[in-house]
């Protein structure tokens, strides 16, 4: 027959230690993940300018750069997703907050920090939305790297990887609603390459169909008139990007316009 005491003894042992062994999050931002995606107050989240200015930049991974870019309510992007987890937990992320894998949060390697984002995954239709606040993932074929709360929301943290959909459905955190916040373009900036400035319209307008012929298709030369009639190139994702273009053509006498 067993001892009383020592059944006394385990169960109080038992329930001391497991009433002490709750999760204990690095930051103070963070909560058990609810089911339901709820906006984050400022407050809790890094939402500086200087934090957007910081994560807008341009920068190398294994040798290749990659740009930050302009970003629009109902893009979409098609691709693998993957997850992190506990070898990431409680380290900073790329915009300056600890990573909490059981948050609705999730990296991506161009889009601004804070874009709400919804991820279906096409292999059994079970979405989640969750912030972007991290750069990755840097593996050749993948979109998105989930938290992984977010990634058990979609039922692929067994496989690893899914097929999935993303669309873009707010910025700042908060998810677009009204006709405005859904015609949003998330930039700091607008940048262009001034290449020409002329008093004479024809002018300009030959500089602009020159440059029009040799462009990729993603650039573009356009007009501004405004006192004088200036050839501006457009198209560019960051000032990073506008300086590597005029650099790359020799284009010396250019200059860079932020608007």
């Amino acid at each position: 027959m067993l001892n009383i005491t020592n059944i006394c003894v385990g169960l109080l042992f038992a329930y001391f230690f497991l009433g002490c062994s709750k999760v204990i999050y690095a930051s103070k931002y963070y909560k058990p993940y609810n089911k339901k995606y709820q906006d984050i107050e400022y407050g809790n989240i890094k939402n500086s300018k200087a934090m957007h200015r910081a994560t807008m930049k341009s920068y190398v991974v294994a040798g290749k750069r990659y740009y930050p870019t302009l970003a629009k309510v109902g893009d979409r992007l098609d691709g693998i997703a993957s997850w992190y987890g506990p070898n990431f937990h409680a380290k900073l992320t790329s915009n300056g907050e600890i990573y909490n894998m059981h948050g609705m949060t999730a990296a991506h390697k161009t889009l601004p920090m804070n874009t709400v984002v919804e991820v279906l995954n096409l292999e059994n239709k079970k979405s989640v939305v969750v912030r972007i606040n991290d750069r990755g993932p840097f593996v050749t074929g993948r979109i998105i790297d989930l938290s992984n709360a977010a990634a058990h929301q979609i039922d692929m943290v067994k496989k690893g990887t899914a097929k999935v959909k993303v669309t873009i459905l707010g910025f700042n955190a908060k998810i677009a609603k009204t006709r405005s916040q859904k015609a949003q373009i998330a930039t700091l900036n607008t940048f262009y390459v001034q290449v020409g400035a002329f008093t004479n319209l024809d002018g300009a307008k030959s500089t602009k169909r020159k440059f029009n012929l040799i462009l990729e298709d993603r650039y573009k030369a356009i007009i501004k008139q405004s006192g004088l009639n200036r050839v501006w190139i457009s198209g560019f994702r960051s000032e990073d990007e506008a300086i590597d273009f005029k650099m790359n053509n020799n284009l010396k006498s250019a200059m860079i316009i932020a608007q």
